[in-house]
């Protein structure tokens, strides 16, 4: 008997859930096992105290009554996820526990007390809060967004929603899936259908697909979803979002529209320049060759004494034809790059470099320049917009140097590598008079100057040209410099273009 009851009492004193008794109407405690006693927190002098000795927080709480209940009648008492107030450390403290209060019976059946259970599930409480939470802001926010959600049973085929998603589909009772793939328009059954296949794989899915309504009004729709498997990989339920994306459709085609619309105007704006272009070139080249004619003519009569001033005035004359063609020609240049397309070819630019030194023979002679020139490789592009890229740049160099020193040019160059395409970098270096920072972009405006055409000539259209064929061969063009103190253009391109004609 002894042996029965040390092993009754160790196995009491071990459990990790709290135990106690409690006799006679006032509860007072004949046992409480460590874990009961560490619950309560006022210290292991319990036993033989009266339960509201111990707990006087708990008379207002109604947990007194409940065990006096047991006590009286002889019915248990269960309490679950119950908040109880104890002060432990001398402080009131919030806790939940589920509970129970069991009465003891003797052996003629009568009542001599009650046994204390309870387990302190507090941590699970407030998980279990956090997840209401987090489901209601969540309910809050698809609410908010317009949006509808649903779960569909594979094996039922019963579908649970929330959100808007009755409104979306314009339904106002319970519907089977079956009945929501019936509306959606029959353009688009098999949009879903494939959706549908590939989610097998993926595991998801996302389409977009228009809604048919009673009245035959439609409604554009995304719907993206998530299969959900069992442990043996058998799926067994989609759960998803449905958005209406009706107005965002419209916006989009109407977007769609005006660009087309917008491009088609732009076209006819654009041949129309080219008309215009292609006149001015073939109407006001013959008249400006007439005038330089013509003023040949005049200056070589033989019969005709000219003073000083009138062939300052010729020489004017013959400037200005010049400054004119080379307007003309400049705008036929500008406007038609773009309206012919060029094969894509092997370029030797050394050779380029050469055969624009012959070009300008004789501002270099006259000038005295110096180019400095290191080892260029080959590159792919359009033979003659390359020509007229590095044309202009040279020329530039050669017109816009100091009028007390030699113009010097230097062209280097280095081959690159970014993200695996490879580069070549470009720099043509000069001494000029410079080039102020803040006009670094400003340069390449089309029709932009920062001289006036009596100190350098030009039509304002070089470096605007040399941006185009730049960004046409997939490159781009960079300026930099110091006012008085030369100029540097770096010319970035691909050593391979993507295309075979540009």
């Amino acid at each position: 008997m002894y042996q029965d009851l040390k092993l009754l009492k160790d196995i009491v004193d071990n459990t990790p859930l709290p135990i106690a008794v409690y006799t006679g109407e006032n509860l007072k405690v004949e046992l409480a096992n460590p874990a009961m006693i560490l619950t309560w927190g006022k210290g292991e002098d319990v036993i033989g105290k009266n339960y509201l000795e111990i707990l006087p927080e708990i008379q207002n709480q109604q947990i007194f009554d409940q065990a006096l209940a047991a006590f009286k009648t002889g019915v248990p008492f269960h309490a679950k996820d119950k908040k109880v107030d104890l002060v432990i450390n001398g402080q009131m403290q919030s806790h939940y526990f589920n509970y129970s209060f069991i009465p003891l019976f003797d052996a003629q059946k009568n009542i001599y007390g009650v046994m204390n259970t309870g387990a302190d599930v507090t941590d699970l409480h407030q998980a279990k809060q956090e997840v209401q939470n987090s489901d209601q802001w969540l309910r809050m926010a698809v609410d908010s967004s317009g949006m509808g959600t649903y779960e569909i049973d594979l094996a039922t085929k019963k579908i649970k929603t929330c959100g808007n998603f009755n409104a979306i589909w314009s339904i106002e009772e319970e519907i089977t899936n079956e009945e929501l793939i019936a509306k959606l328009h029959p353009e688009d059954q098999a949009v879903r259908e494939k959706a549908h296949q590939e989610a097998q794989l993926t595991g998801k899915m996302s389409y977009e697909a228009r809604i048919v309504n009673d009245d035959s009004s439609i409604r554009w729709v995304k719907i993206d979803g998530k299969i959900i498997k069992d442990e043996n990989g058998n799926p067994i339920t989609i759960i998803g979002i449905i958005q209406d994306i009706h107005e965002q459709k419209q916006f989009q085609e109407e977007l769609k529209k005006q660009v087309a619309e917008n491009t088609e105007e732009l076209q006819r704006s654009n041949d129309d320049l080219l008309h215009f272009a292609n006149v001015v070139s073939h109407d006001l080249k013959e008249p400006v060759r007439k005038i330089k004619t013509f003023n040949i003519l005049l200056r070589n009569e033989p019969e005709t004494i000219f003073n000083e001033n009138s062939k300052k005035y010729l020489g004017k004359v013959d400037q200005s034809a010049q400054r004119m063609q080379t307007i003309i020609e400049g705008i036929l240049a500008y406007s038609t790059l773009d309206k012919k397309t060029q094969p894509v070819e092997k370029i030797n630019l050394e050779q380029v470099i050469e055969n624009i030194k012959t070009d300008l023979e004789l501002i270099i002679n006259e000038k005295g320049a110096i180019l400095v020139i290191s080892e260029l490789p080959t590159i792919e592009g359009a033979p003659i917009l390359i020509h007229q890229l590095f044309y202009n740049l040279i020329h530039n160099a050669l017109k816009f140097s100091k009028a007390d020193e030699p113009p010097r040019v230097i062209i280097t160059s280095t081959v690159i590598n970014i993200d695996g395409l490879e580069l070549l970098e470009i720099k043509i270096k000069d001494n000029g008079i410079g080039l102020d920072p803040i006009h670094a972009e400003k340069i390449f405006d089309a029709f932009e100057r920062l001289h006036s055409k009596d100190q350098f000539e030009g039509n304002g259209l070089g470096l605007s040209l040399c941006r185009k064929i730049a960004r046409r061969h997939n490159g781009k063009i960079i300026a930099t410099g110091e006012k008085d103190n030369g100029a540097e253009f770096l010319v970035i391109l691909p050593l391979r273009q993507a295309t075979e004609n540009i």
